[in-house]
């Protein structure tokens, strides 16, 4: 195995392990590390056999799957925790310790006192929610009973009515219950309780967003040179001013529509990195609620279409200047310098836009450096367009069809696309779609989470879903041979 593809399984292995104990600490008793371990060894070992014998790439990648995945379901159902095991067993706890100590009281966690239930309840008009069970939990107190008027009308009117009775000391999210009804949740307001103690956060980091910036130009600089052959100071400048240039939009794209609905976001961060692309990307983090669907969809596909937008005319020019070569059998869709265009629809429509009747069936394209940026810059817009978990994708599928529906779909995408990868054999999209299996599907809510939206977002979500499908889908053989690509 080569440096590069080691220290490639090792950053994977790492990122895998951090998203591990994120999401399946809390619901398994088996060790994250001997689950870590059930995932990654078979990796190991597939790939040392994969550089020693003959075995086809297909085969690896199909043993792997099948071997990984029954080892880690095994392993993690064994040490499976039932959802409502905590609960109980704390209260259990408690009861015994006060059988064993009769002096000692069992003190409940309550984020209102009991005289203050009275005038929550006066928060829910009869017209518009009929409050019928409140449930105390250490840190939420939960509404539930039946919703009478609007959703839109409901969750505006018992909002101001929780606000003039206890001020901005709750946050007030409206959602979906297990039974399909929906609730009011009340959870402490923590950045209320921050500017409170004249501690705010400070999220504007300018400096550290420059210096970022400027590490991610150098870095991407670096690998363009490589890329383009160019050993010069400035020779990979084009394809790096051509990839930050996409990231960066769409990661701006993200931060205004963030602070249009007045939700609080860090600036945009870079990650440099000194090998793979340059950079592992750019990233901002929101610190506030989202107050609706409709917020949640707009901040959601503000990043992708801005991204997309300037990726066109970048990627156009790459194409302009890039040069077509006989395809042999290293043609592929990760091979700069032998792409084959028919493995995507949308970039065989770009590319036979750009180079005319030179592009064949039985051609390849050596991409320039700036194409390079423009391609990529298509792949991260596809890859943040799946419907799974907190990708794009995902938050989009959340605020079109809500909470619960959007997890079925997430598992569909995520199966579908290692179907995809196996089908065509591209290790690439393989590799995403297992980073995509330990990605948490669940998120958190927005404050009203039960509004749906109105009919023009549904039909941009829907065109979302198109652009991600000619994205990843290759060319239809009859369309191919109709265009001569």
């Amino acid at each position: 195995m080569t440096f590069s593809f080691i220290l490639f399984l090792f950053l994977f292995g790492l990122f895998t392990y951090l998203v591990m104990r994120q999401s399946v600490a809390r619901v398994t008793r088996t060790p994250v590390w001997l689950l870590w371990v059930a995932l990654m060894l078979p990796a190991v070992i597939l790939s040392a056999i994969s550089t020693t014998t003959n075995t086809s790439l297909p085969e690896i990648l199909v043993c792997y799957f099948v071997v990984s995945t029954l080892l880690y379901w095994l392993l993690f159902r064994w040490g499976r925790i039932p959802p409502s095991n905590d609960q109980n067993q704390s209260q259990e706890s408690a009861e015994k310790r006060a059988a064993k100590n009769p002096s000692a009281q069992i003190t409940q966690v309550r984020p209102i006192e009991r005289l203050e239930e009275t005038q929550l309840r006066k928060c829910f008009p009869w017209s518009i929610y009929y409050v019928q069970n409140i449930e105390y939990r250490p840190q939420a107190v939960i509404c539930r009973g039946q919703l009478r008027t609007d959703p839109t009308k409901a969750y505006q009117q018992i909002k101001a009515n929780i606000e003039a009775e206890f001020g901005d000391r709750f946050l007030l999210i409206f959602q979906e219950g297990l039974n399909g009804k929906p609730i009011f949740v009340l959870v402490p307001n923590t950045q209320a309780a921050k500017t409170v103690s004249g501690k705010p956060e400070k999220l504007t980091r300018p400096g550290m967003a420059l210096s970022l910036l400027l590490a991610t130009l150098v870095t991407t600089n670096l690998v363009g040179g490589r890329i383009a052959g160019e050993p010069t100071l400035f020779g990979g400048l084009p394809y790096a001013l051509g990839l930050m240039t996409i990231l960066g939009t769409h990661e701006l794209g993200h931060y205004f529509a963030a602070r249009w609905y007045k939700i609080r976001t860090t600036l945009p961060y870079f990650i440099p990195m000194p090998f793979f692309l340059g950079t592992f990307g750019a990233f901002i983090q929101m610190r506030g609620p989202v107050p609706n669907r409709k917020a949640l969809f707009d901040v959601s596909i503000a990043g992708p279409i801005a991204g997309f937008i300037v990726t066109i005319p970048i990627l156009l020019w790459g194409l302009l200047n890039s040069s077509v070569v006989p395809s042999g059998e290293n043609a592929g869709l990760f091979n700069f310098g032998a792409l084959n265009p028919r493995d995507s629809i949308l970039l065989g429509l770009f590319a036979k836009l750009a180079l005319g009747s030179s592009l064949t069936a039985t051609s390849a394209i050596d991409l320039h450096p700036i194409a390079v940026a423009g391609f990529l810059g298509l792949i991260v817009t596809a890859l943040n367009l799946i419907p799974v978990g907190q990708l794009d994708g995902g938050h989009i599928a959340h605020a079109i069809f809500g909470q619960r529906t959007s997890i079925v779909i997430g598992q569909f995408a995520r199966l579908l696309l290692i179907l995809r990868s196996l089908a065509w054999r591209q290790p690439e999209f393989f590799l995403w779609a297992l980073i995509l299996l330990f990605m948490p599907l669940i998120e958190e809510p927005a404050l009203d989470d039960v509004t749906d939206l109105d009919n023009m977002r549904d039909f941009w979500g829907l065109l979302t879903l198109v652009l991600l499908i000619l994205i990843v889908l290759p060319f239809p053989q009859f369309l191919a041979n109709y265009l001569q690509i």
